[in-house]
């Protein structure tokens, strides 16, 4: 009979495809992680991997897509036993983004821990995709996201409409020397945006012609508080949620430059996805509860 222990030290190592990284990441020694490949091949009576260079053998290709499949549906199967007993002890693992985790999580994790106490919850801080891939695959139990669109394996349930915002001093400026070409600018109009990895990015690039500006260049940053704080230290413009300048902590009077909002660009939906049809525990309905409540508050 198959270990599990053994296919899981097989898919981490066809993974990264070197036995000293496949330890590090299963936090085993070499010797341990090459003695589970040798026993997994002694039951199987097959050659599953060549090690110079490493790759699969056929066998070990078809072993490691029903590994992966095995190996993903005991997780999902242990979250939902979980649920079902409501557990009073065990690990809860959210994947979001840093301005969404900051800015609406912080408050209902704290209610959270102490409601929960035997509930060790792990935060996975990702760009919506990496969330939506991590739930999809049962690595995270719960992910908040930014425009997700309903596909299968997955389930998402809308928080809060999302608009925009324009931080920065010279958008007027710039729009007005759109109209009047004969006024000078200074310099070249920068817009602050996020990187091209994450959704907003995808849904901003589409909106950008509706602020009808002259000619402009972008600086790409990793994250919307770095948006914030590049804007406000005059860089340019950041277009950013209106969330996260509205917030309960009121940082709106805190900001130097102007905030202008922008009607034009369209709405997205921010909220929470779940895998289809799985079992939510009373501590995750819970902690949806409180996040829901503390939108509420934000936008007051």
């Amino acid at each position: 009979m198959l270990d599990l222990n053994w296919l899981k030290t097989f898919v981490t190592l066809a993974q990264h495809q070197h036995f000293g990284k496949a330890a590090a990441a299963l936090h085993m020694t070499q010797p341990n992680v090459s003695l589970h490949i040798k026993q997994l091949e002694s039951t199987t009576r097959v050659k599953l991997i060549e090690r110079n260079p490493f790759h699969l053998t056929e066998a070990g290709v078809r072993l490691l897509k029903t590994s992966q499949k095995t190996l993903m549906e005991l997780q999902v199967c242990q979250a939902d036993l979980n649920a079902i007993n409501d557990l009073s002890q065990g690990t809860l693992t959210i994947a979001a983004s840093d301005i969404i985790s900051r800015l609406l999580l912080i408050s209902p994790f704290q209610l959270f821990k102490a409601e929960f106490p035997g509930i060790d919850f792990s935060l996975l801080n990702t760009t919506s995709s990496q969330a939506s891939a991590l739930v999809k695959n049962a690595q995270a139990d719960l992910g908040f996201v930014i425009a997700q669109k309903e596909s299968q394996p997955l389930h998402f349930t809308q928080l809060q409409q999302i608009r925009w915002c324009a931080l920065g001093d010279n958008l007027a400026l710039w729009q007005q020397a759109k109209l009047q070409p004969e006024l000078e600018l200074e310099s070249e109009p920068t817009l602050i945006l996020l990187g091209h990895d994450t959704r907003t990015r995808d849904l901003l690039d589409l909106a950008l012609p509706s602020l009808n500006l002259p000619k402009y260049r972008i600086m790409e940053v990793g994250s919307v508080d770095a948006q914030i704080d590049w804007a406000e230290a005059g860089f340019g413009v950041a277009i950013v949620p209106e969330f996260s300048i509205y917030t309960k902590r009121n940082l709106k009077t805190h900001l130097k430059t102007k905030v202008t909002p922008l009607p034009e660009f369209p709405t997205t939906s921010l909220g929470y996805i779940v895998r289809q049809n799985q079992i939510l525990s009373k501590a995750i309905k819970q902690l949806l509860k409180w996040v829901d409540e503390e939108i509420i508050r934000s936008q007051k």
